[in-house]
């Protein structure tokens, strides 16, 4: 009996050494050296021939007339709307006076808002055209054949029971590390080595975090990199953003301070890098954001400051208002446009609906995060153009690249209502319709 427990505790140990091994060989030492060895792009490559082959086995098994059906109603919504104005849709009528029949515009652009409005379904996932092999995007359609139901329990072995336990881990060394890390870098004096070695653990960290949901990253443009005492401004689909980003380069960033294990994390980067961080009843002094935004990239020495103007995450199909505070501040500002692939899983953070625990158990349980980031020319805002329009500039660009639809709606509304001014916009506008001609002083009804 001691014999067979010897016999097991060294079998124990040599499978922990070769994990070991692999794991400083294969993930450990390439992150730190930021060498990608290809097998995260290897292993994309085979789960998109998987589900290459899964999506024709859905085709095949399912019935055609099904088929359509669901293609229709993924891609064209629930109705269909125009692209007109007010002003177009109201052509015809009586101008320059009030028409009962006016009512019946406001009656259609209601029922429309309520069925399908094009604000609201930004805040939960994106719809997939085909399945990928996921159990939270299942319709059931591992019930189309035997060989299909046996790839997708293969699949979720594989996740589950390898993937999983690997990204955990992982999870845990970066964790321990980066604190470990900051705490001794942190003692050493002011200057450049500090600053090199800061940058250096953020930008392993980073790599390690990135590889841990085993996601290749594609850099596009890298001459248009932000440089010192700029303002980065990106899209944002979720807290990957910042870590993706900094597999490439080192950022200061503005956000709240936090409590808890994300307030330890702060707490530990504080000490090697100058973010800009804010307590909660300062984040809403407009005025003092502004101000240490300004101070810090007058500094050339330091980091461009990476900013998220929509101000909480979008799905990853359009880019929202901009809030123009970083754009009063001046300077130059270098735009960025990151885009995820939804094939792989879902990157996009429904705070609302998911708390943080659960979101990472989602993007550890997907097969990967596959992205790829362009980096823009610089802009500077243009003479007598004031933040508003200058934002609109930068958020259009975004847009653009990323192949995202534009949208002038305030991202706050995933937890407020609608703003008055949005509202009185309206009504100023079907004002200047009516009042046309000076017809309302003579109070005419068509």
């Amino acid at each position: 009996m001691e014999e067979n427990g010897e016999g097991y505790g060294l079998a124990q140990g040599k499978i922990l050494s070769i994990w070991t091994f692999l794991f400083v060989v294969l993930v450990l030492l390439p992150s730190l050296f930021r060498m990608p060895l290809g097998i995260s792009h290897f292993y994309v490559k085979v789960v998109i021939k998987v589900l290459e082959w899964a999506n024709l086995q859905i085709e095949e098994g399912v019935k055609k007339q099904k088929a359509l059906a669901l293609e229709n109603l993924i891609s064209t919504g629930i109705i269909q709307k125009g692209e007109t104005s007010m002003e177009e849709d109201l052509v015809g009528q009586c101008r320059g006076c009030f028409n009962l029949a006016d009512v019946m515009y406001f009656f259609k652009k209601g029922c429309e808002a309520v069925a399908e409005d094009e604000v609201t379904h930004r805040f939960s996932s994106e719809k997939l055209v085909s399945w990928n092999l996921l159990s939270r995007t299942n319709a059931n359609f591992h019930r189309v054949s035997w060989q299909l139901s046996l790839v997708w329990v293969i699949g979720i072995l594989i996740r589950y029971c390898l993937l999983v336990p690997f990204r955990v881990c992982l999870a845990v060394f970066i964790f321990f590390f980066l604190v470990f890390a900051n705490t001794i870098v942190g003692q050493f004096p002011n200057g450049r080595i500090k600053c090199w070695l800061s940058n250096q653990v953020q930008m392993m960290c980073a790599t390690l975090s990135v590889r841990c949901v085993s996601g290749p990253v594609y850099f596009h443009n890298r001459e248009n990199r932000p440089q010192k005492g700029g303002i980065c401004v990106a899209n944002h689909t979720s807290p990957l953003d910042v870590l993706i980003l900094a597999t490439d380069g080192c950022y200061s960033l503005v956000g709240q301070v936090h409590g808890g294990l994300l307030g330890l994390i702060q707490k530990s980067c504080m000490q090697t890098s100058q973010h800009v961080l804010f307590e909660r009843s300062e984040m809403k002094d407009r005025h003092l954001v502004r101000k240490k935004i300004r101070e810090h990239i007058a500094d050339k020495a330091k980091l461009p400051i990476l900013i998220f103007p929509e101000g909480t995450c979008i799905n990853n199909t359009s880019v929202m208002m901009f809030k123009k505070g970083s754009f009063e501040v001046g300077g130059t500002i270098h735009p960025v446009a990151i885009k995820y692939d939804p094939r792989f899983g879902d990157a996009f953070w429904d705070s609302t609906k998911y708390s943080m625990m659960t979101y990472i158990f989602n993007l550890l349980t997907s097969w990967a995060v596959v992205c790829n980031v362009w980096y823009l020319p610089p802009m500077v805002k243009e003479e007598e153009e004031d933040a508003v329009h200058f934002a609109n500039r930068v958020k259009a660009v975004i847009a653009a690249r990323g192949g995202m639809s534009v949208l002038p709606w305030d991202g706050g509304l995933k937890r407020k209502k609608v703003k008055e001014s949005f509202k009185e916009e309206q009504q100023k506008k079907y004002c200047q319709i009516v009042t046309e001609n000076g017809a309302v002083g003579n109070r005419n009804v068509c």
